[in-house]
This record gives C-alpha cells, sequence and structure tokens, in this order.
C-alpha cells in the first residue's frame, strides 16, 4: 500500500514543461466544473426564471432575463479560466497579467449587459413618446441609441484603461489638440446635431407636416441627424440643414385646425338693391348652418363699388386642414352662391368697358363692350 501512494506520489509530481501532474489534474477539474455551471446549472436556473416571467404580464422581465444570460455565462467561462490558470505557480507580473485580464472580462461583461439593455430603453423611449404625443422624438430614437451605445462603449474603454494602470487624463489630454481639430473641423456637424436636439425639444413640426422653412415650402418626409428632408409640392425633394431650421421662422399649416375661404363675388350693377339684400343675408345663413364651416368667424357684407361690379365680401374657415377637404368644402360653397344668386335673378358680373361715340346730331351713341 505504502508502494502505491508512493507511486501515486510520484506521478502527480511528475513535471511536464515545468508544470506537474497534479496542478494539470486540478486546472482540469476546475475547468470542468465550471463547464458543468455554465450548461448544466445555468440552463436549469434560466429554465424556471422564465417559467416564472411567463406568468407575469409585463415582457419586460422576459426579456431581462435574454439580456443576462450570455454575459452572465461569459462571466462564468472567465472566472472559471482564471481560478484554473491560477492553480499554477507564475511570476508575480504574469499574475498581474491574468488578473487585468479576468478584471478585462468582468467589466466588458458588466457593460454588455447595458448595452444589450439598451433595446428596453428603446421600447421605454417609445412608448413614453406615443403617451406624450411626442411622435417627432420616434425619429430620433436610431440617433439616441447609437449614443447610448457609443458613450457605454467609451466608458467600458476608459475603466478598462485605468484598471491596468494607465493615466486616462494624459491619454484625454493628449486626444484634446486632435479633438480640437476634429471640432474645428465639423463645426457645422455640430451645429445641426444641436439643431436636431432643437426640434426635438420644441416640436415645431412632426413627419408628414405641410411647413415652410428656409424658402421650403412643402412636406417633411425624413428628420435625420443632420437636415430634414422636404419633398416640395413640385416633387422636389430638398434637404434643409436642421442648423438652419433651429434659428428659421417655422411655419406648420397642419397645425391649424381649420383653413380660410376668403373671396369677393362680383354682382353686375343692374342687381336692384333689394335683391343685394336678400343675397348677403342668404350666404351669411347658409355659411353658420354649413357644417363643415366654423361659426366663429363668418364676415359677408356688401363692401366695394368696383368698376365694373357690386362687390360682396366673403370671409369663413373650413372646419379642416385636410386640403383636398378643404378643396371639397370651398366648393360646396362656391355652388351655394351661385344657387343664390339665381334665387334672385342676379347676374355675376366681369371687367367691362363702355365706349361713347358723339355723332353729328350730338345725341352721343353709346356703345358697351364687354371682355
Amino acid at each position: 500500500m505504502n508502494n502505491f501512494f508512493d507511486q501515486l506520489v510520484s506521478f502527480f509530481s511528475y513535471e511536464i514543461f515545468n508544470v506537474n501532474v497534479a496542478e494539470m489534474m486540478a486546472a482540469f477539474g476546475i475547468l470542468f466544473l465550471f463547464f458543468i455551471l455554465k450548461h448544466v446549472l445555468l440552463n436549469i436556473i434560466f429554465y424556471f426564471l422564465k417559467k416564472t416571467t411567463k406568468k407575469t404580464q409585463s415582457s419586460f422581465d422576459d426579456d431581462l432575463v435574454e439580456i443576462v444570460k450570455p454575459p452572465l455565462s461569459l462571466v462564468i467561462t472567465a472566472t472559471g479560466f482564471y481560478l484554473a490558470i491560477n492553480v499554477f505557480t507564475f511570476t508575480k507580473n504574469i499574475d498581474l497579467l491574468l488578473l487585468n485580464i479576468y478584471k478585462t472580462f468582468l467589466i466588458g461583461s458588466f457593460f454588455w449587459v447595458l448595452y444589450r439593455a439598451e433595446s428596453l430603453l428603446k421600447i421605454f423611449m417609445e412608448k413614453y413618446a406615443y403617451k406624450k404625443q411626442i411622435a417627432i422624438a420616434v425619429e430620433f430614437l436610431p440617433l439616441f441609441r447609437k449614443l447610448i451605445r457609443a458613450a457605454l462603449i467609451v466608458f467600458a474603454v476608459t475603466i478598462i484603461i485605468q484598471e491596468w494602470g494607465y493615466n486616462i487624463g494624459a491619454i484625454i489630454t493628449g486626444l484634446g489638440i486632435g479633438g480640437l481639430a476634429v471640432a474645428l473641423a465639423a463645426k457645422d456637424t455640430l451645429a445641426n446635431f444641436f439643431g436636431s436636439l432643437m426640434i426635438i425639444m420644441d416640436r415645431p413640426f412632426a413627419i408628414g407636416d405641410w411647413i415652410i422653412v428656409a424658402d421650403t415650402e412643402g412636406v417633411v418626409e425624413e428628420i435625420g441627424f443632420r437636415t430634414t428632408k422636404i419633398r416640395t409640392f413640385e416633387k422636389a425633394l430638398v434637404s434643409v440643414p436642421n442648423s438652419k431650421i433651429a434659428t428659421d421662422n417655422v411655419t406648420n399649416w397642419s397645425r391649424r385646425d381649420v383653413r380660410r375661404i376668403m373671396c369677393r363675388v362680383g354682382a353686375t350693377y343692374s342687381t336692384p338693391p333689394e335683391s343685394l339684400k336678400n343675397a348677403v343675408r342668404d350666404i351669411k345663413n347658409m355659411l353658420s348652418k354649413h357644417e363643415n364651416i366654423d361659426n366663429n368667424m363668418i364676415m359677408v357684407y356688401f363692401d366695394e363699388f368696383a368698376s365694373s361690379s357690386l362687390n360682396i365680401f366673403i370671409y369663413c374657415f373650413a372646419t379642416t386642414s385636410v386640403w383636398a377637404e378643404y378643396l371639397a368644402i370651398k366648393q360646396d360653397v362656391y355652388f351655394n352662391i351661385m344657387d343664390i344668386f339665381q334665387k334672385y335673378d342676379i347676374s355675376f358680373a366681369f371687367p367691362s368697358m363702355s365706349l361713347y361715340h358723339k355723332t353729328n346730331d350730338e345725341s352721343p351713341l353709346v356703345i358697351k363692350q364687354k371682355d
């Protein structure tokens, strides 16, 4: 028996490349243990977690479980390798190197969780934007997501560099000179970026709105990081820098709830005053009873003796901001006015000219020419 133990001790003490068998077996044992922990125990734990989260009404906890699983698996793997390698005897510098590598994996895994959790933030921001009716903010969510991801990567790299013992302040100072040059070269891009933020905060328009800005009139098709794309009524696509939009006046025709109808209707001078009075009264009553005309502002007056007509001024608002609906309402109003003129036998006036020709008997001959 003593001989067996002596042989066993001799076997474990046997060295291969200056590493004895006992250390190798201990390292493999640790790796095997963490392999079981990762592929068996971890799957069992997450299996029961998923069953629990499915019972809840919210999908937030389900998504959170899926987000945490891959980074946690990486942490278990990195821990297993770190403990297994630490079984071997190394110099102090190598031990420090291994510790820094292990810390790098831990930090990376933590920020990986945050990076993956950004998708949950996107869902929350979308719900908040729709709830608060900030439709324009939804268009900028891709930009926010990129900024958040970039910030997480920068923070992760900064912390890792500090853990490796480098002076991050000196690195930032060195990069600051180059960053200043880049900032000066990209000042227009930065101005457009801050212009985008102003559009988000002020919300002067949204996708699909009819606007006038920077001498451009049309429908907003896209709000981007640098420019806003407007489709003009001539079907041209104009890209307006956001910095210009932030400093220029923006007229949003889509934000109004009514559209104006204003015209002058001319009656001939042969129209009797009573007929003209009745026409003015009936037109005003017609507009007051019209279901698509705003009753808060209706003006109908005989207001002008024009060169060839007696003009009736009509001013009101259609209760729509949609152009096609507005045209249909205005058309209906104009047809009703024509019916009223026909009812009172009133003729519509049009430009005319009278010529006077004097004959030999000094009685004037009047010739009327109409255009």
